[in-house]
């Protein structure tokens, strides 16, 4: 086997853990009807998008488009390569599936799809595919979601059925490539979602890999938050000419997010958590480990709050289960690790709490990516110990903020039952 046919092995830590329990796949969305005579032109139609994919956006319910669908996809309606540089929850998933669904040509043969849409995540895949199955259904194409912990003899079959766009993560992708189940000589478009995260989990060489396996003409488009590094590599080898689109500087984050560092006594920290939580319908708490995750988690029952964590221990299943309940409003948090928690898209998350302040700006604008979405308000809260205050500063200045310390607070402070009253001081 050469080295062009041999998927890569894993790096930087990433052993294969205990194979979750297969769990089915859920069932593609029911078809989004929309009477004709009903039919009133989104605002995505002023960009170009075709009468089709409008009226599946429409009965979608989407009808105005964010910053960066409003500059990415007349772009890509004309067939060159995107680089878009969007942060979670700017509306990225829309900003290239759009295009890609207008563009598409060829119908999905059996085991050979048209387009190819490649996240670094289970959580993204099966979130991609909900957000872009309904529009396509309503224009005549079909979505699936291939990846790990999920049946793998379920996907099969459905590739055999013939699919137009398989949403894939990186391993179940080359799993089904080395079986032969799947082939990607038929793709037309390509899309890196989250590339930067790809990247930072060591995933470039399977990335590389994969895409040297689509052999036909194809437009690519990559979004990512940052655009240097390994992502940089991936552009100058892979895409043709490509043009950037972007809506904010590389270290921006989301306008309408509140930054709040909070010095807080290590007894004290669970009940500071307990007590903003207290105020917001949903709330996020990051946390470096596993081990963390667990603890934080008991220690808010223990409380009387209603928490869940997510990490990389516990079977998919598990993951998703607590993931739908903190979705549907059953759980007020969900506390979790970097890894589990990628590719969340939930629009109505109040606060996102870094338990220990983030290990740089990367990971702390792709946590607090996950609040102030979609127009809405959101908090991003550090809390910082007596030794980490030097890495707050840090953080502060890498993020252009006013470099101020700490406020120390207890967790029977009443402003953290209305954060708004920090920024009255």
């Amino acid at each position: 086997m050469s080295d062009h046919s041999r998927p890569p092995t894993r790096r930087r830590g990433q052993r294969r853990g205990p194979k979750p329990a297969e769990h089915r796949t859920p069932p593609p969305p029911a078809a989004l009807t929309l009477n004709p005579d009903d039919y009133v032109p989104t605002g995505f139609a002023d960009l170009g998008v075709p009468t089709d994919v409008d009226m599946g956006l429409a009965a979608a319910g989407f009808s105005t488009p964010f910053a960066i669908q409003t500059k990415a996809i007349p772009v890509a309606l004309t067939g060159r390569d995107v680089c878009g540089r969007a942060k979670t929850g700017s509306g990225k998933t829309l900003a290239f599936g759009v295009p890609l669904l207008a563009r598409l040509t060829k119908v999905g043969e059996p085991r050979r799809p048209a387009a190819l849409v490649l996240v670094p995540t289970r959580e993204l895949a099966l979130q991609v595919s909900e957000v872009l199955a309904p529009v396509a259904i309503a224009c005549g194409r079909t979505v699936l979601a291939v990846y790990g912990g999920a049946s793998r003899q379920q996907q099969i079959s459905a590739l055999d059925q013939g699919v137009d766009v398989v949403v894939a993560t990186p391993l179940r992708l080359i799993d089904l490539l080395k079986e032969d189940e799947l082939q990607l000589d038929a793709v037309e478009i390509l899309v890196l979602d989250e590339a930067d995260r790809m990247a930072d989990d060591g995933f470039t060489p399977q990335v590389e890999w994969i895409m040297r396996k689509i052999t036909a003409p194809h437009q690519t488009m990559l979004f990512s938050a940052t655009l240097d590094g390994d992502v940089g590599h991936l552009v100058a080898r892979y895409m043709n000419d490509p043009e950037e689109v972007a809506i904010d500087a590389a270290t921006d984050t989301v306008g309408t997010m509140h930054h709040l560092w909070l010095a807080v006594h290590h007894m004290d920290k669970d009940r500071v958590v307990a007590s903003i939580a207290s105020a917001m319908d949903k709330t996020i708490v990051f946390c470096q480990t596993k081990r963390t995750c667990d603890r934080v988690e008991e220690k808010l029952q223990e409380l009387g709050v209603r928490a869940s964590a997510i990490h990389g221990d516990l079977q998919q299943s598990s993951r998703e289960r607590a993931l739908k309940r903190f979705t549907d409003g059953e759980l007020a948090v969900l506390v979790a690790t970097d890894v589990a928690a990628r590719g969340i898209d939930i629009d109505d998350i109040g606060a996102v709490i870094h338990y220990e302040p983030a290990g740089d700006v990367k990971d702390y604008l792709h946590r607090s990516g996950r609040t102030a979405r979609a127009g809405r308000d959101g908090w991003a809260i550090t809390l910082a110990e007596y030794n980490q205050h030097t890495q707050v500063r840090i953080l502060q200045r890498a993020l252009r903020l006013d470099p101020n310390p700490p406020v120390e607070v207890f967790s029977n402070n009443p402003k953290l039952k209305d954060l708004t009253q920090f920024e009255q001081d």
